[in-house]
């Protein structure tokens, strides 16, 4: 894989990953080659052990394969080093996790603002775009409250903001709905669905729950380290 076309936001082939324990490897992951173009939302699925969440820390930067090769964009990030990887992540990824990872002494908008405030951005600047990030997740309203005053997804809500906040051209959001009861879990599926739509964000669930993965366009299932299938949402 020289390099990657011009429209493909994620490129893999032959991932492989091996952890060690002890004397012991497991290979988590044994041979995953997929692209993701730009604008796509998809889901990654597959039960307990399949190795969803170590495609998941790779596709996020957060880890390198033992072996193969990795593209976001045109750039080859296999074989980055972890400053690298870091940059990668502030510049290019927009995280969201099942825990809100919210600080519980300061309101939403500084909570937004963080991220750019880590990167030496200006405190009014920071905080500009945070209050815009929060409107376009429909919390206007909310710019001010602390987390303990808010709902749990509102708070979904205020990490949705803080991963946008960049302008990532790829948002990752790992068992988002995991901590939501169904309603306002569907309700932060619309939210991502609305990114994807308006603003042609390449989103990638990771999630166990085939309910959610339906909310995707295409599903990719992984078993024992291996794409199961790889197919659109009917």
């Amino acid at each position: 894989m020289a390099e990657t076309k011009s429209n493909v936001a994620i490129a893999a082939k032959d991932l492989v990953k091996i952890y060690q324990t002890g004397e012991t490897q497991v290979k988590a992951l044994n041979g995953v080659s997929l692209e993701i173009s730009e604008g796509e939302m998809i889901a990654i699925t597959g039960p307990s052990g399949s190795g969803k969440s170590t495609l998941m820390h790779l596709i996020g930067c957060l880890d390198i394969p033992t072996s193969g090769e990795y593209f976001i964009g045109k750039q080859n990030v296999a074989k980055m080093s972890r400053d690298e990887l870091a940059e990668i992540r502030n510049k290019r990824i927009g995280f969201v996790f099942q825990k809100f990872h919210l600080l519980p002494d300061i309101p939403a908008v500084d909570n937004v603002a963080l991220p750019l405030l880590y990167a030496g951005i200006d405190e009014d600047i920071a905080k500009k775009k945070a209050r815009a990030a929060l409107r376009q997740v429909e919390l206007g309203d909310r710019m001010d409250h602390y987390p303990y005053q808010m709902s749990g997804g509102q708070q979904q809500r205020v990490a949705v903001a803080r991963s946008i906040i960049n302008n990532p051209t790829i948002l990752l959001a790992d068992e988002p709905t995991g901590n939501l009861d169904t309603e306002t879990g569907n309700s932060i599926l619309d939210l991502f669905k609305k990114l994807n739509s308006e603003q042609n964000a390449t989103i990638i669930l990771v999630t166990h729950e085939p309910d959610v993965a339906q909310r995707a366009k295409r599903i990719i299932e992984l078993v024992d380290g291996k794409i199961h299938f790889d197919q659109p949402v009917r």
